[in-house]
């Protein structure tokens, strides 16, 4: 049985003590396939690095809502800095643009920047010809008007997404695929099963979103690529199916969204 990890960070510094090593024990445990999650721009510049090292990580280059620049000028930048680092890096190792978004939780003194990153990055995501995955926060209206009103070509992912019934319901109607990490299996996640129910099997991802959000039991604790088989194994309970048929269906929705041959 093999997993893949659609969302992870181990471009993050709480990796550096051990990060090889945690990388090899991930692989060996079964999960064959990891997406390493950019940011900003250095770590976006450390997940295409880390995606060279190893055959089966993959990398995905943006600027997160929470780490855009204050300015219009500063933010042209980064995003053509972006830009270039997918145009020098001309590989199947990228896969996508992110992770790109709003976030209204951490920040709410700059939500238009937050909007113009987030559409021109779709744009630049277009360009390549690459999905995009999406980082939203307590952002489901402005989140569902940006993509509605500029269209993805490639469609995408809502990483690590909020359980919120509508803002699901919306994103499959436009295609999207839903990732689900460690949060459905926390003990006060009170619309996990509604909203696990919601998403049809083939457009389910599952994810750690590691070093953060471990899974029962392990919450609280650094998470790693190994600990997507928990959140798997919630869904195959809550949608009374097999460990292995969610592993496999998981496994090719990711390679299907990502176009990984």
């Amino acid at each position: 049985m093999e997993f893949f990890d659609s969302h992870s960070h181990y471009n993050d510094e709480k990796f550096d003590e051990d990060r090889e090593e945690i990388i090899k024990r991930t692989y060996e445990s079964g999960i064959t396939k990891f997406v390493c999650a950019g940011y900003n721009i250095q770590s976006s510049l450390f997940s295409v690095e880390l995606s060279k090292k190893y055959e089966y990580i993959y990398s995905i280059i943006g600027i997160s809502p929470n780490d855009i620049p204050q300015t219009n000028e500063e933010l042209w930048k980064s995003i053509e800095e972006i830009s270039k680092i997918a145009t020098n890096n001309l590989n199947k190792k990228i896969v996508a643009i992110g992770e790109i978004g709003l976030d209204y939780y951490w920040n709410t003194e700059n939500k238009e920047l937050q909007k113009e990153a987030f559409i021109k990055q779709i744009e630049l995501a277009n360009k390549l010809e690459l999905p995009i995955v999406i980082h939203s926060r307590d952002a489901s209206v402005d989140t569902i008007d940006i993509i509605k009103k500029h269209k993805v070509n490639k469609a995408g992912i809502f990483h690590c997404c909020q359980l919120n019934q509508e803002m699901i319901r919306q994103a499959l109607e436009l295609g999207y695929y839903i990732s689900f990490a460690g949060p459905i299996t926390f003990k006060n996640s009170k619309n996990a099963v509604t909203v696990v129910n919601m998403v049809p099997m083939d457009r389910i991802l599952i994810e750690t979103d590691s070093p953060y959000l471990s899974p029962e039991p392990l919450r609280g604790k650094r998470n790693d690529s190994r600990n997507v088989k928990y959140v798997a194994q919630k869904i195959a309970e809550i949608k009374g199916i097999s460990l292995e048929t969610v592993a496999n269906q998981t496994y090719n929705n990711a390679m299907k969204i990502f176009e990984i041959k």
